[in-house]
């Protein structure tokens, strides 16, 4: 039987066991330096640590006898041990959990340094990695609260009931909930359809942005003004949007100028490809400048078009062409400038004579 004179030793176990996770928690730390997941666990499974660390000692140590001797104070014991039980499954399942975003943040942290063509394939396996460890956590919180539900004898007792009536609450669950089953099935399938990724470049609602999160129930877009547009999954799968990036992340930048018809298109073409080629966001591969559409207003639609690496790139590239062809069309050729024609009857008599 315990004893008053056993809570000394209670709590030189509990501090002993903080001061192992301590020196664990040093040496990880200088370790971080060479070995990226020493400092991920550092990172996510300090504070994790501790409180396992003392509640374990705790456990091993406490007894129902601590409190005394009475019937009452042996109840008292006995509740605060099954408190600290649903305390430890607790504490345990955010060790796990968080010990686990640490092993698969290593993966992700080479991911993200993969560049060229590879880099679609990583962003692929990065939005998989992040919807699976959700997943993932999610089963493991859930099973933790079934463990800390059957520690009560009266919840053991009605498990057998509750396992008969599963079918008729699950499907009163399915009913109730099921927009957002669908979401996380939706969720599923563009993560491992290949359909979006972490980063990707769309278009939806005619808003141009890169996908910042892609979650089980709702993806946010980073627009290019540093707005957020948040979406349900569901949309994804229910509407069709652009994705600019589904093969690769190389993008034409088009520009259209609409010039009088005498502009000489063959010096404006080589003036545009010099350029080019002083630009460092053109990537060195496609360029043209054709005559596209003759309008009825007494223009000539030209387009430049030319390649970039990503999409910032082409927007960037795409607004210094125009500025380019403007200036050089206003300097060099200021009567290909757009001119609109009006007859009179004065001056079709004067053509006459």
């Amino acid at each position: 039987m315990q004893s008053p004179a056993d809570w000394p030793i209670l709590l030189i176990s509990v501090v002993g066991s903080i001061l192992l996770v301590e020196v664990a928690r040093r040496l990880l730390n200088r370790a971080g330096r060479k070995w990226a997941l020493a400092q991920h666990l550092v990172e996510h499974c300090t504070w994790p640590a501790f409180l396992t660390a003392a509640i374990v000692a705790f456990n091993l140590v406490f007894g129902p006898g601590m409190f005394g001797d009475s019937p009452s104070e042996r109840a008292l014991g006995a509740t605060v041990q099954q408190a600290l039980g649903l305390v430890t499954i607790a504490v345990v399942t955010w060790l796990i959990v968080q010990a686990a975003y640490a092993l698969t943040d290593v993966i992700l942290d080479r991911l993200v340094q993969v560049e060229g063509e590879r880099n679609r394939r990583a962003r692929r396996i990065m939005t998989q990695i992040g919807l699976v460890r959700r997943i993932a956590a999610a089963v493991v919180i859930v099973i933790a609260l079934g463990a800390m539900l059957f520690s009560f004898p009266q919840v053991r007792a009605l498990g057998a009931g509750l396992l008969a009536s599963a079918g008729i609450a699950g499907a009163v669950v399915g009913i109730a909930a099921q927009s957002t089953i669908g979401n996380v099935l939706a969720g599923l399938q563009l993560a491992f359809s290949d359909a979006l990724r972490l980063d990707d470049v769309v278009v939806v609602q005619k808003e141009w942005g890169r996908i910042e999160e892609l979650t089980l129930t709702y993806v946010v877009l980073r627009l290019w003004d540093e707005r957020r547009l948040v979406l349900p999954v569901s949309y994804f799968t229910q509407n069709p949007f652009e994705n600019w990036t589904r093969h690769g992340s190389r993008v034409l930048a088009v520009v259209y100028l609409r010039v009088d018809w005498s502009v000489p298109v063959p010096k404006l073409r080589e003036a545009l490809y010099a350029f080019l080629q002083e630009n460092p966001l053109w990537d060195q591969k496609d360029w043209t400048l054709q005559v596209t559409e003759v309008l009825p207003n007494g223009l000539v639609e030209l387009r430049a078009l030319m390649s970039a690496a990503d999409s910032p790139s082409s927007w960037d590239l795409k607004c210094d062409v125009r500025e380019f062809l403007v200036n050089y069309v206003r300097e060099n050729f200021p009567e290909s400038l757009p001119r609109f024609r009006v007859e009179t009857p004065e001056s079709r008599a004067g053509a006459g004579e």
